[in-house]
């Protein structure tokens, strides 16, 4: 993902599909012939990662072993620039063939018949849901229909740089440290590492690996019964702890993480600590501190809870494929187990393959993945969405981020951010 944050751009789709053509889409993905032989043809498969991008090669490269008739080109744009380009494509009825869909655009996309849903294939049992956790199976599904073929899932951990914290003298983190521990240890980084340019922390600010896990964590909600959590004081509380790292100078604000995504700052040994997702495991191994690096559960709030969101990526395709055999065939070799052991021994990202996450634990031992397992396990909540997700995503975007560090309180901010949602979220039952 996540994701890679998913609140960056992703509020661009809420305006994506609005009035656009082609509302007779496919009634079921197409079934694969029973003859590779007889599948081929050109396809486009768009991504937004480029860590993942050397894991989703491999897995062209195995798809083809069997499907040699078939040519697969990945098409990459970046996250922020993503669902943009989406949005261009699906109102000209130009989708890629088979492309990757989180859980805040799924719906706009399917209700706008976009999406291939996956009868044909569930019916060839070329598809099998059973293979996959319940949650994501339901997160991509829309009025009885699944479309989306989960590709991973993904929560979050706290990671920090060993070397950092032993040349700053600061004890490291452990799974009993609480927010106040963290905030402790951020001054003491802060005073030992500051002048040599090192940030206490890389946090991105970002929804899922930030705010949403402190709400949660301290027994707020993000939304529940299409109503908003930000005006509930224990959310207010969670964010006023961000707002505080910012002020601070621990975390970097929003305008110093548009320069310099504060994640690279972590990666490239310029920042001890950050929450983040699992999703940046082949960042970690990319970067020439990549030994320095070991992950932990995340700090608990002051009421000892401690929670994360549970996202994950599905596949999904096209109902305007020109090539519907052979996207199909794709599609069932990306929901298949050979693909998620290709990307979690590259440490490309968690599969949702039920079977496959030792895999991806073991592709970095040194980082004690299993701490992303055991999060789903025992504390995880479903990642927040509605309808028209992307709307009050804009709002967390341009109105509750920049206003981390700022001057005005969150019991301030975010009550108002609350009432802007609740008027979004109103509009989705009319």
């Amino acid at each position: 993902m996540r994701i890679s944050s998913v609140v960056a751009g992703v509020a661009l789709a809420a305006l994506a599909l609005t009035g656009c053509g082609g509302n007779s889409g496919s009634e079921g993905a197409a079934k694969v012939p029973d003859d590779p032989a007889k599948v081929k043809g050109d396809l486009t498969y768009a991504i937004w990662d480029v860590n993942q991008q050397p894991a989703m090669q491999q897995i062209v490269k195995a798809f083809n072993q069997k499907y040699p008739d078939v040519k697969v080109s990945i098409s990459l744009a970046t996250f922020d620039q993503y669902f943009t380009k989406l949005k261009t494509q699906g109102s000209s009825d130009n989708l890629p063939d088979v492309f990757w869909m989180n859980g805040p655009n799924f719906q706009l996309f399917a209700s706008n018949k976009q999406l291939a849903p996956l009868d044909g294939l569930v019916e060839a049992k070329q598809v099998d849901p059973a293979n996959y956790p319940k949650a994501l199976n339901e997160l991509y599904t829309l009025d009885g229909k699944q479309y989306g073929v989960p590709k991973d899932f993904d929560t979050i951990a706290l990671w920090y740089n060993k070397r950092l914290f032993a040349e700053a003298k600061v004890e490291p983190p452990t799974a009993e440290w609480t927010w106040a521990d963290y905030k402790a240890a951020a001054v003491k980084l802060k005073a030992a590492l500051g002048p040599k340019g090192i940030w206490a922390t890389g946090d991105t600010l970002g929804n899922q690996a930030d705010f949403y896990p402190a709400m949660l964590s301290n027994g707020g909600f993000v939304i529940k019964d299409g109503k908003s959590g930000y005006s509930d004081p224990k959310s207010i509380e969670a964010l006023q702890f961000w707002s505080d790292m910012v002020k601070g100078g621990f975390t970097p604000n929003a305008a110093q993480n548009a320069e310099t995504k504060s994640q690279d700052r972590f990666f490239d040994g310029k920042a001890a600590m950050m929450w983040n997702g699992n999703w940046v495991v082949s960042a970690a191994l990319k970067s020439p501190h990549k030994n320095d690096f070991t992950v932990v559960p995340l700090p608990k709030a002051p009421s000892g809870d401690r929670k994360t969101v549970i996202h994950g990526i599905a596949n999904v395709m096209s109902a305007k494929s020109k090539n519907p055999e052979a996207a199909a065939a794709f599609l069932a070799f990306l929901g298949g187990k050979d693909a998620a052991l290709i990307q979690a021994k590259a440490g490309a990202a968690n599969p949702a393959f039920t079977g496959t996450q030792t895999d991806f634990v073991n592709s970095a031992p040194q980082y004690n993945l299993k701490t992303y397992i055991e999060a789903a396990e025992q504390y995880a909540e479903p990642y927040p969405v509605s309808k028209d997700t992307g709307v009050w995503n804009k709002l967390e975007t341009d109105e509750l981020v920049p206003a981390f560090g700022g001057d005005k309180p969150m019991s301030e901010v975010a009550p108002k951010i609350a009432t802007k949602m609740d008027e979004a979220l109103g509009k989705e039952k009319k």
